[in-house]
């Protein structure tokens, strides 16, 4: 029985045979070229024949093609010592007379000239003749050379295609089908763990429970749980979603497949549907196993919305695969899926629902306590100085998720390396925020002494508000040195807040005004260097009139759709009449704290000035100038942290283009 199976057997298919071919091809070329044997004598040069030619050595000279010489040796010649290690030989016999040299020459009228100038000089006849050779057989193996690579190259495929035949969704032409997905498993070196993500305390327990399930279901079996089936991470960019994901897969011991949403995209009608069923087919075969699929948005997007040329219908099949084999018939519940995205208002609802995504885990940006806790894992690989305060560090960086604050420890670090330091300190740490935020200084910059003052009078006005103002954020740090696309800067430390309130909006608007005011009030001019200004404000009157309902002419409405969804299509979800209210209450609220800012600088003018023209001066101030021409911000708040000119913080910067 076994002799049976065996001689049933198709042969194993190696594909050194072609090579073969090629390589006697080639070797057939060198033999009936010449190549090979000696056949057509041994290498010369033009000198050495020449001093044959005049010891009376050559019978005679054959010229091929007009560009090699063959010399033929007379028989005496042929018998001295120097010649007889040029006796012709080879590996094949040879038919006819075999010269005893040859080399190739240049000029064909000079070589001529030369010989016979010898034959004059030394009283010799030695004939030339010429001949021209074509190699039939060389050329005719020559053109079939190509022919022999094409049909090797596509017995090669046709092999590849039947062998990925047996794959099933590999059966596709290059396995096309087949699914991209990275293996992780536990032989795999995958070093990052749950030590390694800083903050995220929440989402770190939701996922560690997943990975806990794993390893040890009984404990939840025994009370009639069930694993969920899927998580979806969701948040803003950098905050960590992807790091969670590497690090669920260092945690788990079990297999964990790994892709992008648009692995499954392709130009190929089926394709993506093919590599959803391929990637399941094996996470079902290594189960208990995890799916991570990154940026799940480019496969998930919500079906039927603005299909006009139905070019998004391979993405649906792909979708509507992804939902089946999550949770449809024959699903296996011993596959966790985990996906990421940043979007989740324009994923589909039958893909969100509970069943497939039982789990919803935001991931937001981090707090000033996880901000000291994410510098602490990016500073170990730093060599920093040991006066360098990490909460310092945190409070500095309001509004920075993971990923930024990774980008600043690296910045510091090339900046200290850049300036020859053996260790990283504040101020390079400072020196970084400020790059990141502001961009990098063009102290070179051509700009004239009067766009110079007016960039000192616009940031001084901002400085101004931001000073006798309660609800403003604290000023930091001034400058008119260039920087990025910007003239001039100003930071501010803001308070993290969880809710806002009107009037702190309204300081914010009329500190963000106070730039334009400043030019108003001392040239009686205004200038474009207020655009970042006006675009910050008119966004943030918008958003009390149209989103909170912050606004007394429009009231309690908000015309916000969280879904992203809107049901109104291009169609705004108000009358003509109410956009004209919005437009006209937007235009109020902007004109309002600009005659505002206007009032609060020409109440300090002087004060102004003074700060202007020490601007000019120093070109960078800090909040202990501000200190020693207004007097102590009246609002300070005892937990609000206090900065000396050595060691400034930095955060946001208002930009001046």
């Amino acid at each position: 029985m076994a002799n049976t199976k065996n001689s049933n057997k198709k042969p194993k298919f190696s594909p050194y045979w072609i090579y073969a071919i090629i390589l006697a091809v080639f070797f057939g070329i060198q033999i009936f070229s010449g190549g090979f044997g000696g056949q057509n004598g041994n290498e010369t040069t033009p000198a050495d024949f020449f001093s044959f030619l005049k010891d009376g050595d050559v019978k005679n000279v054959e010229i091929v093609n007009n560009r090699e010489a063959r010399v033929y040796l007379t028989t005496e010649a042929s018998q001295k010592e120097i010649h007889k290690k040029t006796r012709p030989g080879g590996m094949f016999p040879s038919v006819g007379p075999v010269p005893n040299y040859r080399f190739e020459f240049g000029d064909l009228k000079l070589f001529q000239e030369e010989i016979n100038k010898i034959n004059q000089e030394n009283n010799l006849n030695v004939p030339i003749a010429f001949k021209t050779e074509s190699n039939a057989w060389g050329e005719f193996l020559i053109s079939l050379l190509p022919f022999i690579l094409i049909i090797g190259v596509w017995i090669f495929i046709m092999r590849r295609m039947s062998a990925g035949g047996s794959g099933g969704a590999g059966g596709q032409i290059f396995n096309i089908g087949k699914s991209k997905a990275k293996l992780f498993d536990e032989k795999t070196d995958t070093k990052t763990s749950f030590k390694d993500v800083a903050g995220l305390e929440g989402a770190k327990e939701e996922v560690q429970e997943i990975v806990d399930f794993l390893k040890f279901p009984e404990k939840y079996t025994s009370l009639g749980g069930k694993i969920p089936k899927g998580a979806l991470l969701v948040g803003p960019p950098g905050t960590g979603k992807t790091l969670l994901a590497k690090a669920v897969a260092g945690e788990a011991k079990v297999p964990f497949f790994s892709l992008s949403g648009s692995d499954f995209v392709e130009m190929f009608v089926g394709v993506g549907a093919s590599r959803v069923r391929d990637l399941f087919k094996q996470a079902k075969e290594k189960s208990p196993s995890i799916i991570f699929i990154d940026e799940i948005d480019a496969i998930g997007r919500a079906r039927g919305k603005a299909n006009f040329s139905g070019s998004n219908d391979e993405r649906e099949n792909t979708l509507n695969q992804l939902l089946t084999e999550m949770d449809g018939f024959g699903t296996n519940t011993n596959v966790i899926v985990l996906a990421a995205t940043n979007r989740a208002d324009v994923l589909d609802g039958a893909l969100m629902r509970a069943g497939r995504f039982d789990r919803q885990i935001y991931v937001d940006l981090p707090d000033v306590r996880e901000r000291k806790e994410i510098f602490e894992v990016h500073l170990r690989p730093l060599k920093k100085d040991d006066s360098l305060d990490i909460e310092f560090l945190a409070k500095q960086t309001p509004g920075f998720s993971g990923a930024d604050i990774a980008n600043v420890c690296n910045e510091a670090a090339l900046i200290a390396a850049r300036k020859g330091k053996k260790s990283v300190n504040k101020q390079d740490f400072l020196d970084a925020v400020d790059r990141i935020v502001g961009g990098l200084e063009k102290k070179n910059k051509i700009i004239t002494p009067e766009e110079k003052r007016a960039v000192a009078f616009h940031e001084a006005g901002h400085a101004t508000i931001s000073w006798m103002l309660e609800h403003a954020a604290p000023l930091v740090k001034v400058t008119i040195v260039p920087r990025g696309r910007s003239l001039g800067a100003a930071w501010y430390l803001p308070e993290e807040r969880l809710i806002v309130r009107p009037e702190q909006m309204l300081d914010e608007m009329c500190a963000a005004l106070g730039g334009r005011a400043a030019e108003k009030v001392i040239f009686d001019k205004i200038s474009t260097g207020a655009l970042s200004d006006l675009e910050k404000v008119t966004k943030q009157a918008r958003a009390m009139v149209t989103i909170y309902g912050l606004s007394d002419q429009v009231g309690n409405l908000t015309y916000y759709d969280s879904s992203g969804q809107s049901e109104y299509g291009f169609t705004k979800p108000y009358s003509e009449q109410t956009a004209e209210l919005i437009d006209k209450e937007i235009s109020a609220i902007i004109e309002e704290q600009y005659q505002r800012a206007i009032k609060i600088l020409e109440a300090n003018k002087d004060k102004l000035t003074q700060l202007a023209e020490v601007l000019l001066e120093k070109e960078v101030i800090f909040k202990d100038n501000l200190e020693k021409i207004f007097g102590k911000r009246k609002f300070e708040k005892a937990e609000t942290l206090q900065i000396d000119s050595e060691s400034p913080a930095l955060s946001a910067a208002d930009e001046e283009e």
